[in-house]
């Protein structure tokens, strides 16, 4: 049995089978909404869903660039606009949305589509520039700070996130949403802009603090907020119905029933991972050596599947991503115990690098020193990216126009035939 040739199929045939069209499909049989806003690394595949179950209805698209080619039907709007990092066109985008939101009378139907990634895509700065804000967020993102860190911080520096989106309009508002968050918790799905916010100007001042930055027109703005100069986010959305229709869990059960279609037996760890990189890749590699030595908590052979979302705190100024990272990382603990395995990014792209992830193989440490590479170099330059391209294992889809957090998959006791 080919192992890379099973994991990449695998991650492929998750994608397919938990792919937004998919997910969403169940959640269009009710009322013909009387607009379609959809937004977020998903936002094509689920508006042309929409729009076959509710053809002819006005729709606006806000998706990143690198997915205009998929073809919309004529009723339907599409803006591109920039992930990670907000720029004008995310601008542009959230005025957008916001003006034909608030166009809707109290009688109508809004169908909103939400998916990772409409934090950038879909930005209104409120207190501070566009500058301000791409700078605050590149710091956040350089820091380490996690995704539920710098939603807070963002849901307060908008006139969209933070339920600000759906208190916009009087109609009735349909949210489905996509999660690519640990835990599910709607609020954080980019930023939340159809849902009530528990957290509060004074939480998103402690998030700069906990860092250390400066940022002094967001403190003001935050300090404002605090002293009730400026509104607080909304808390209650009466009009407004959210539902998840999709998360990490679909994405590892998929690739579950997938291999062990394939008669090979896999077992889902968590899809709640969190915390960095390098510790997510020494706690997997411990467990690999708990399976391999004990049969504990399973005996191999078995593909060990795990998801949820690591950081990276960037030390240096490599190519690379998160799901790159852990793979290196992992290679660095299992020390010359090479196996088989995968991390990706199920939107297709890690961080700033091209590639989706990277395969390990049995004999990655070997090719590296082979070819002069020193591991643990390119990890501290957080240069993860270069590492296995000059090996040749990395896995480049190009945008998937998916969002469900991450797979990792581990091939623990196999022999290649």
């Amino acid at each position: 049995m080919n192992i890379r040739s099973l994991l990449e199929q695998a991650y492929r045939a998750a994608l397919e089978a938990a792919g937004p069209a998919r997910l969403l499909a169940p959640h269009l049989k009710g009322e013909r909404p009387d607009f379609i806003l959809a937004f977020g690394k998903a936002a094509l595949p689920m508006a042309r869903a929409a729009l076959a179950a509710y053809p002819g209805v006005e729709t606006l698209v806000i998706a990143p660039r690198g997915t205009e080619n998929l073809e919309l039907p004529g009723s339907a709007t599409l803006m591109l606009s920039s992930h990670p990092v907000p720029d004008a066109s995310s601008v542009t985008a959230a005025e957008a949305a916001l003006e034909r939101l608030g166009a809707l009378r109290e009688d109508q139907q809004a169908l909103v589509l939400v998916s990772g990634g409409g934090s950038a895509l879909m930005a209104a700065p409120d207190g501070v520039t566009l500058e301000q804000k791409q700078a605050l967020t590149r710091e956040l993102l350089r820091a380490g700070a996690d995704i539920g860190e710098i939603n807070t911080v963002r849901r307060h520096l908008s006139r969209s996130k933070g339920g600000r989106l759906a208190a916009a309009t009087r109609a009735q508002v349909t949210a489905l949403l996509i999660s690519d968050v640990v835990g599910d918790d709607p609020s954080v799905i980019a930023s939340g802009p159809t849902v009530p916010d528990a957290t509060t100007f004074a939480e998103a001042l402690a998030v700069l603090d906990r860092y250390s930055i400066a940022a002094p027109a967001t403190r003001q703005h935050f300090q404002a907020g605090v002293d009730g100069k400026v509104p607080e986010t909304p808390d209650r959305l009466p009009h407004v119905t959210n539902t998840i229709i999709g998360s990490n869990r679909h994405l590892l059960e998929a690739a579950q029933a997938y291999i062990q279609g394939q008669g090979v037996r896999a077992v889902i760890l968590s899809d709640s991972f969190e915390g960095e990189a390098r510790e997510l890749a020494r706690a997997h590699a411990a467990l690999v050596r708990s399976v391999e030595k004990y049969g504990d908590p399973v005996k191999p052979p078995v593909v060990l599947l795990s998801g949820g979302e690591a950081t990276v705190t960037l030390r240096g100024d490599g190519v690379g991503g998160r799901n790159l990272e852990f793979a290196l990382a992992l290679l660095l603990a299992l020390g010359e115990d090479g196996l088989h395995a995968l991390s990706a990014g199920s939107d297709g792209v890690d961080g700033s690098s091209p590639a989706a992830g990277a395969f390990l193989t049995p004999g990655s440490r070997a090719r590296a020193r082979a070819a002069g590479l020193e591991a643990r170099d390119f990890l501290e330059r957080n240069d993860s990216g270069s590492f296995f391209a000059a090996l040749g294992d990395t896995l480049v889809t190009g945008p998937s126009g998916h969002n469900l957090n991450d797979l990792r998959l581990i091939a623990v006791g196999f022999t290649e035939d």
